[in-house]
């Protein structure tokens, strides 16, 4: 394909995708606003407000908090269409071999993404809230305004949910044939300190807390993924190598 039809093709490929994600925030706004979502996400910092409400300080905050919360859920309704438009637009240059790993890919990134943001509001997002907030101190007091808190929430969700990627990313690429599990054995010295820098970029409150409850998950993905590619490259070096499976038939 010229150049140019490469660039109109991804022009299009560009467009579902924001036509995706504009389709997943009219469906969230609506189930925003005819169910109490925003109930439902204020539900880990309710313990620490003394049975008070969050408060807003401007007249349209109320209405972007909304926007907001339907922005991170609309943007989980169109992930496996986003997805499947890289997947259409890489396609062509794929072997038929590869294209078999792409539904897999699809299913498990959407996975581990709903995985990552639950947990994030389990377990990470609960335990930030409660070492900050129980941080306390007789000159001040927390008043915590509902743009805050739900820009904390939203932003630490949607990182989690990204950081989850990571094994479906390395699981793709090493059934590519662009990874090894040698080369990330040997980049595994540096994982770890990348994994804190990632955490420090990514971190909604830039406290400590938060990066090392970020840092670890990144870092724990990283050595889970070294195990599947393992597993991954060894079938698709029995695949490539005829003599390989015949060795390995016989035993």
């Amino acid at each position: 394909m010229p150049f140019l039809d490469h660039l109109e093709e991804l022009r299009w490929r560009i467009l579902w995708s924001i036509m995706a994600l504009l389709g997943g925030m009219i469906v969230a706004f609506l189930l925003v606003t005819r169910v109490d979502v925003i109930g439902f996400l204020q539900a880990p910092i309710l313990p620490y407000l003394q049975g008070k409400k969050l408060v807003y300080t401007h007249p349209g905050e109320s209405f972007g908090i909304v926007m907001r919360v339907s922005f991170g859920v609309g943007l989980v309704f169109a992930l496996p269409v986003v997805i499947y438009q890289v997947w259409a637009f890489l396609s062509p240059a794929l072997y038929r071999h590869e294209k078999k790993v792409v539904i897999p890919v699809i299913g498990g990134a959407v996975l581990l993404f709903a995985v990552g943001v639950v947990v994030a509001y389990q377990a990470i997002l609960p335990l930030t809230l409660r070492f900050l907030l129980t941080f306390e101190t007789q000159s001040l007091e927390p008043m915590i305004t509902a743009a805050q808190y739900f820009g904390f929430a939203i932003t630490m969700s949607l990182a989690f949910g990204a950081v989850f990627e990571l094994p479906i990313v390395i699981l793709a690429l090493t059934a590519l044939g662009l990874v090894t599990p040698r080369m990330l054995r040997k980049f595994r010295r540096y994982a770890f300190i990348l994994s804190m820098v990632a955490g420090a970029l990514i971190t909604p409150g830039g406290d400590l807390l938060s990066l090392a409850l970020l840092t670890g998950p990144i870092y724990l993905l990283y050595e889970a993924s070294i195990l599947l590619a393992y597993v991954v490259h060894r079938r698709r070096e029995n695949r490539i190598d005829p003599k390989r499976c015949f060795e390995l038939g016989d035993r």
